[in-house]
């Protein structure tokens, strides 16, 4: 219960820390809603997420054996996703100590285990901000890490991905406020690539919904079992309401 409420209070702070930054100054792009039931996208999701999340992040209430639900057999997660342990019922978790990672970083890297869940709001969802934070990353100078991000402006976290998407300079330009006449507004313009990256612009935005996809599963992973049950249910309860029906009018047919 403890590592529970010190996970929701992680991700609450990463939620109000990002508001404190300005929140997301721009339209969020709609995340592909069908990548969540695709075996193939939360399969590379997974990979993505082992390989470029697990070194900083942990998602300490996910076991990796818990992958067998997307297709995945003990084997195949043995020799392909199982870095950071030697058992598949082992918990996701990093080495690094939160010690270490604050000094380094200048704050502990969130537990990542409900982050789609945590960033949904009333107006946004959860993905739709993943999909569009992992996508607006730019060089900045000014910043310890030399990386910047349109959605979370000022954020801590290096663009770790920036091999697959290359390197990206954001433009700015200085625009009168609508709202306010006389003041200006630092409105975002545009990216300019600076160096290519490993992957083209379509397949990177795949690669991002792919591990969008499986941040989302793993926030929630009966939640399709749960639709299915769920239409089960209000199947079941219609077929016995006009059972129902047709007792009822049975019964009092000869009552006058």
């Amino acid at each position: 219960m403890k590592k529970i409420i010190a996970s929701l209070l992680a991700a609450f702070a990463l939620v109000t820390g990002a508001h404190a930054a300005g929140g997301p100054g721009i339209a969020l792009d709609k995340f592909p809603k069908d990548r969540v039931t695709d075996l193939a996208a939360l399969q590379n999701g997974a990979k993505l997420f082992v390989n470029y999340c697990l070194n900083c992040h942990s998602a300490a209430f996910m076991r990796y054996n818990r992958l067998r639900d997307i297709g995945l057999t003990e084997q195949q997660i043995k020799e392909n996703l199982l870095f950071a342990t030697d058992k598949v019922g082992d918990t996701m978790k990093v080495s690094m100590a939160d010690r270490d990672a604050k000094e380094w970083f200048g704050a502990t890297p969130p537990d990542l285990t409900m982050v789609a869940r945590s960033r949904a709001t009333y107006t946004t969802s959860g993905a739709d901000y993943l999909y569009t934070y992992l996508r607006t990353f730019y060089r900045d100078d000014t910043k310890a890490t030399g990386w910047n991000n349109l959605a979370f402006p000022n954020v801590g976290m290096p663009h770790v991905m920036w091999e697959l998407q290359g390197q990206r300079a954001a433009k700015f330009a200085d625009v009168p406020d609508p709202h306010a006449p006389g003041k200006v507004i630092h409105e975002f313009q545009g990216f300019e690539q600076l160096t290519p990256g490993t992957m083209s612009p379509q397949e990177f935005d795949n690669a991002m919904a792919d591990l969008v996809a499986y941040l989302q599963w793993m926030a929630e992973p009966m939640a399709q079992q749960r639709v299915r049950i769920g239409v089960g249910v209000l199947i079941f309860l219609s077929i016995f309401m006009f059972i129902a029906w047709r007792l009822n009018a049975a019964y009092w047919k000869d009552v006058k």
